[in-house]
């Protein structure tokens, strides 16, 4: 799949916004502190992956019933479904200079009973786009940090009608920070997560 910038504009990759807040003081000083350990910008950039990753829970994971969509919710109250923690991430790299994009997968339910989309990221790094899936690893997934070829948490199946959604997206899917926005907590966000984009 050869990924398709939603702008050319490569400063929109940068920007903040009311989700992807980097400008958030729990933002800046998670970035400051992921980058003191960094010996270079692609440390720095597996540093906040792996954090982001294994630090923040996938909140059906740990059964938290709380939906967040903003990045510096995510980082304060330490949990998020694959979007949130998408938003989250993309505001650690965005903080340190990193350009970041988000963009989404078409997958099964989990239980079968049809489709949702799935949030990641992807980095620019030496002249090209390398997708990252920080959802949070468990049994039957190993998502990695990988410039070398993807490592995501899901390769999607198209005999089963899922997909990688090509677009590198600057700012959330409207479909899904509505849905975000909207749920009063995750079993209503579940019903309400769009199948398609």
């Amino acid at each position: 799949m050869e990924p398709i910038q939603h702008t050319a504009d490569l400063s929109a990759y940068l920007a903040a916004d009311e989700v992807i807040d980097h400008h958030h003081p729990v933002v800046r000083e998670t970035a400051a502190r992921l980058a003191r350990g960094a010996a270079d910008s692609y440390d720095y950039a597996r540093a906040a992956y792996t954090f982001v990753r294994d630090v923040i829970p996938h909140s059906q994971d740990s059964g938290d019933l709380r939906v967040t969509w903003r990045a510096s919710d995510v980082l304060t109250l330490r949990t998020g479904i694959c979007h949130a923690k998408s938003h989250a991430l993309a505001a650690l790299l965005r903080a340190e200079d990193i350009p970041t994009a988000l963009c989404y997968q078409r997958l099964l339910r989990d239980d079968g009973g049809g489709h949702v989309v799935h949030g990641l990221v992807a980095v620019r790094f030496h002249g090209a786009w390398h997708r990252q899936d920080p959802r949070g690893n468990k049994p039957g997934v190993d998502a990695r940090f990988s410039l070398e070829g993807e490592r995501l948490a899901w390769v999607p199946d198209s005999a089963s009608n899922e997909m990688d959604y090509p677009v590198l997206y600057a700012e959330p899917h409207p479909a899904v920070i509505t849905a975000l926005r909207a749920a009063p907590d995750r079993p209503h966000l579940w019903k309400t997560l769009p199948s398609t984009l």
